[in-house]
């Protein structure tokens, strides 16, 4: 499969490194000489110096013969003429990371697909929904269904005096059959972990488990549940608009922008919302604000320093939970670490959509959701492949990986030792970034 990617951006440059592991020809298209040669000297993929609008450039990149081409540029309407462009020559699919809501809008669509997009990726839109999901399910860190919402995974932090702090992994997969550890976060290190391996308090554990046994996870890791009917968000941008415009009617939202023009164009684009005018990093402006009567605060400034302290702030001021934009890639694990609920960064959010994309074009790539250093992907166990027909203890699967639960004749199921996949099983692998290609081979 030859994949084609327009900008060596931040963006690109991520699912460069993704899609690198994944044994597909990759070639990365940019203007920019001085990115190219970050990724030739780290990654295992071809560079072309060149613009991407240029239908020269494209040529030279051999773009007409390619599956898939993502453009992931700055400017949207960059990446609109160079999907344009690739389409007319002959490309496969093609991919748009747009700024521009209008583009998504359900009667813009056949313009877009006349244009030559097959599909548009709009990250603040992605962000946008998983903050409704955080919201939905506030005790957890991250919420994944997968193959629709047969299996389902968590990412949750042990409270101390969790039920299951500092209890073997063995004896906790012995006392309840109804959850799957994936992985454990312990500081800036994912552990994928074996039965000897303790589940500690400030762990962040990632379980799979099937519909119906969420409430029992929730207790058994020391968390709550509550609603949540009052929130705050600090900064006004495109995230908070596409979020006011899916949030429940009942939820009370006040947004607070140091940006007078942002605040008079506010009631317009987020109407209904309570809007004011400071800089919601001082602590005296989030207490005269409101913030100690909210349930949520979520920071969704330009900074991702700014929203890291200032959700630290609401939660020494006793807010249940916090949501905070982190887009330094670097600053992922440490604020996960921190006391702060949810990480929001849309380089991951485009990452994962792409790739989930990617079914179109090779019906062999899985679904994946990409985390700052893990994956979780949902693999088809294909005929005559090493992964079917034998106990999977019996199967050597490499240290990186984990078969969390499977999809089998409809019906959601978790993994044990004992759990024989057969060929057509729909699969949910967790693994350390850089190890999905070798779960592939064993899937394939």
């Amino acid at each position: 499969m030859k994949i084609v990617i327009a900008g060596a951006g931040e963006v690109g440059s991520h699912l460069a490194k993704l899609l690198t592991n994944e044994d597909k020809d990759i070639m990365v298209l940019d203007s920019d000489p001085s990115r190219l040669n970050v990724l030739d000297s780290n990654y295992n993929l071809m560079t072309m110096e060149g613009n991407p609008t240029s239908i020269a450039a494209q040529r030279r990149a051999r773009v007409g013969g390619c599956d898939l081409f993502i453009a992931v540029q700055p400017s949207e309407n960059d990446n609109i003429v160079a999907c344009s462009i690739a389409k007319n020559l002959g490309a496969r699919t093609t991919v748009a990371r747009i700024s521009n809501y209008d583009f998504m809008e359900k009667a813009n669509q056949d313009v877009v697909r006349r244009m030559g997009v097959d599909h548009l990726i709009y990250p603040e839109l992605l962000a946008a929904s998983n903050i409704v999901t955080a919201l939905k399910y506030p005790w957890v860190r991250n919420w994944f269904e997968l193959n629709g919402g047969k299996i389902i995974v968590v990412g949750v932090k042990l409270r101390q005096g969790a039920p299951v702090a500092g209890m073997p992994l063995r004896e906790f997969a012995s006392s309840t059959h109804n959850f799957h550890v994936c992985a454990i976060r312990r500081g800036n290190n994912i552990i994928i972990p074996r039965g000897n391996d303790l589940l500690m308090p400030d762990d962040i554990v990632y379980m799979a488990t099937l519909p119906g046994y969420t409430d029992e996870l929730r207790e058994l890791t020391g968390k709550r549940d509550y609603l949540v009917r009052r929130v705050m968000i600090m900064g006004g941008g495109k995230i908070t608009a596409r979020f006011v415009a899916m949030a429940p009617d009942d939820l009370r939202i006040k947004i607070i922008d140091n940006d007078e023009e942002v605040c008079r164009r506010l009631p317009e684009r987020c109407p209904g919302c309570e809007i004011s005018y400071g800089d919601a990093r001082n602590t005296d402006l989030l207490l005269e604000e409101g913030v100690a009567d909210c349930d949520v605060f979520i920071a969704l400034s330009g900074s991702s320093e700014a929203n890291i302290l200032t959700c630290l702030s609401a939660k020494e001021l006793d807010v249940h939970k916090t949501i905070a934009e982190v887009e330094n890639l670097q600053y992922i694990a440490p604020a996960e670490n921190l006391n702060i609920g949810t990480i929001i960064n849309k380089k991951l959010l485009a990452s994962a959509a792409i790739f989930q994309l990617m079914l179109d074009a090779d019906s062999t790539t899985p679904k994946c959701l990409a985390l700052a250093d893990a994956e979780v992907a949902e693999l088809e166990a294909r005929p005559g492949s090493k992964i079917i027909g034998k106990p999977v203890r019996s199967i050597s699967i490499p240290s990186s990986i984990t078969l969390a639960a499977m999809v089998s004749k409809g019906e959601g199921r978790l993994i044990t030792g004992d759990t024989v996949i057969e060929a057509g099983d729909h699969v949910v692998v967790f693994c350390l970034t850089g190890s999905l290609h070798k779960a592939e081979k064993l899937f394939s």
